[in-house]
């Protein structure tokens, strides 16, 4: 017989019943163990440390395009894990997107270094360059991004798939 999922509700009730000193231990457990709590906290007790705890972040996402040792791996599944996990601790869109148009900017220096990719890795890129001039629009951030996203769109220009035409689109509907 397998258990039911415990839901918000319940697992606030669990927590109401906890004195201040488990639930004081419960989340030191939790720092202790999780890196992205330790990133969470670190960012809400010292928010001039979020470009730090970004930085982070975007190493992960630079060593799967190149790493400092051997080649190019692009495993996209961990860059991409990678904004996810930065997603859950981040507080400002700002930051947000400016991880995600890195891993776009990831992508394509990762194919001007080493030739046309496959079909999969440029959807990958365009999605994730979609869902950052989504964010923009979403938080009024054209003015601190449209030069960067213009840059994306003009240094694909020689590369296939379609890749260059898809981010010239999103660019226009978004910009233009």
């Amino acid at each position: 017989m397998t258990q039911p999922k415990i839901n918000l509700t319940t697992f606030k009730k669990h927590l109401k019943a906890r004195s201040q000193e488990e639930l004081i231990a419960d989340i030191s457990e939790l720092y202790k163990r999780f890196q992205p709590v330790k990133d969470y906290y670190q960012i809400q007790l010292a928010p001039q440390d979020e470009t730090q705890v970004a930085a982070k972040y975007k190493k992960i996402i630079e060593d799967e395009f190149f790493p400092t040792r051997g080649f190019d791996r692009a495993k996209l599944s961990v860059a991409k894990k990678a904004i996810t996990e930065y997603k859950k601790v981040t507080k400002t869109a700002t930051s947000l997107i400016d991880i995600m148009l890195f891993y776009v900017e990831q992508g394509v220096r990762f194919t001007d270094a080493y030739g046309d990719i496959d079909e999969p890795f440029y959807i990958s890129m365009e999605t994730m360059y979609e869902k950052a001039v989504n964010e923009i629009i979403k938080h009024g951030q054209q003015d601190i991004f449209q030069k960067r996203c213009y840059k994306i769109v003009s240094d694909t220009s020689d590369m296939g798939w379609g890749f260059h035409d898809t981010l010239s689109e999103i660019y226009e509907d978004a910009f233009q």
